[in-house]
């Protein structure tokens, strides 16, 4: 049983408990944090004495209906406080508080601030005078990682730190990058999940290696699994902590389309990658060029632009991680040109076997010079070409 009555726990564990609470959204949680603090949360939903029938979310719906304060007075009341400040002390996982010590600036001026953070890392990673997020697309193709990888390694070595979702792709090349240079920049996370339950499950060295090189965060407490509110959620938190957007690739909906909105939303700007007009993986960062919602990113020279720390302009520096092809992957890569084939008649254009042109589109496709979409392999169209 709580010992709500007897002991009065640290606010951090109060506002630890309140996100624990059953039905207790974030969009509900920050609503009531419109109003009233932490501790007056906490003491009023734990005692029942909260009231505000007045009070709605941005659609309309009342906060404090007869059934929701119901289950929060019972959550509270059966929590033991105790227990969950030991089970948070073991996991080593910090509970920030909007209005509480440490808590990150970007976020407590934000419109829809998230009310309890959870942390693993350093606080100071959350103070980098400069944050550029990296996001895209979790079905990058090869060029796409490149880009996203070369960006993030870029960034840290010039002491910007990366921030992303850390879902697969875009995200996960990123910060793989940043880690790579091995500087002290620091990088931030921002997932979708509780801290012990690590989603996708193959990033679990880079949730280690971004909570070891600066700060792993989430909204939602420890045990809370991947449901799918929580990530659309977690993209506001990645658009106020950032100085500047950056889509590599992304389809035409998706996370990253809504990270775009919202950081335009907040007046961040936002850079997007052109890419193949044929390809499902550049759908959305063209679809944000031709709407003029985000400016055209072709290289570190149109990032350090939007950070303010160089003049705008391109054709000085372009991203082209691409080995040279050989002899014979060139001469399909030439067939190809700039249509989009099947595999049969890549084969008729250059004389090859069904084994050959396969092996060469795909060792085409793994090196970023190709890609490969429903009608077929279209070559991609890069900057700095060869």
């Amino acid at each position: 049983m709580s010992t709500f009555t007897t002991t009065e726990p640290p606010t951090w564990v109060k506002a630890a408990m309140l996100a624990h609470l059953p039905l207790m959204m974030p969009q509900l949680l920050w609503t009531l944090a419109g109003r009233w603090s932490v501790e007056e949360i906490w003491h009023g939903l734990g005692a029942g004495t909260l009231r505000a029938d007045d009070l709605y979310t941005e659609d309309g719906r009342a906060v404090l209906t007869a059934g929701h304060r119901a289950a929060w007075a019972a959550g509270i009341r059966a929590t033991d406080p105790g227990r969950l400040q030991q089970q948070y002390e073991e996991a080593s996982v910090r509970v920030l508080y909007l209005g509480g010590p440490g808590y990150p600036e970007k976020l407590a001026a934000d419109h829809q601030p998230p009310v309890v953070l959870f942390m693993r890392g350093a606080l100071a990673a959350l103070d980098a005078p400069r944050v550029v997020a990296i996001v895209g697309t979790r079905k990058a193709t090869a060029y796409g990682r490149q880009v996203a990888r070369r960006f993030g390694a870029e960034l840290a070595s010039e002491g910007v730190c990366v921030i992303s979702g850390l879902a697969l792709g875009i995200d996960g090349a990123a910060h793989t990058g940043a880690l790579e240079v091995n500087a002290t920049t620091p990088v931030i996370g921002v997932v979708g999940t509780g801290l012990d339950v690590v989603y996708p499950a193959r990033h679990s060295h880079l949730w280690r290696a971004v909570a070891d090189h600066g700060a792993l965060l989430s909204e939602s407490p420890l045990g809370a699994c991947g449901q799918p509110y929580r990530f659309p959620l977690r993209n506001r938190i990645i658009a106020a902590l950032a100085d500047v957007v950056v889509v590599v690739e992304s389809g035409a909906v998706g996370g990253s389309m809504i990270t775009a909105t919202l950081a335009n939303d907040r007046e961040r700007p936002v850079l997007a990658v052109p890419g193949p007009i044929l390809a499902e993986s550049s759908a959305g960062t063209n679809s944000l060029l031709s709407l003029c919602t985000a400016q055209i990113c072709t290289g570190m020279l149109d990032i350090r632009a939007a950070l303010g720390l160089a003049t705008a302009g391109r054709g000085l520096t372009f991203i082209d991680p691409r080995p040279a092809p050989d002899a014979t992957d060139s001469h399909v890569l030439a067939a190809l040109a700039w249509d989009v084939l099947t595999t049969e008649a890549v084969m008729a254009r250059t004389g090859s076997t069904l084994a050959g042109a396969t092996m060469a589109l795909v060792r085409l496709e793994s090196s970023g010079w190709v890609g490969r979409g429903a009608a077929g392999w279209y070559r991609v169209a890069m900057m700095g070409e060869r």
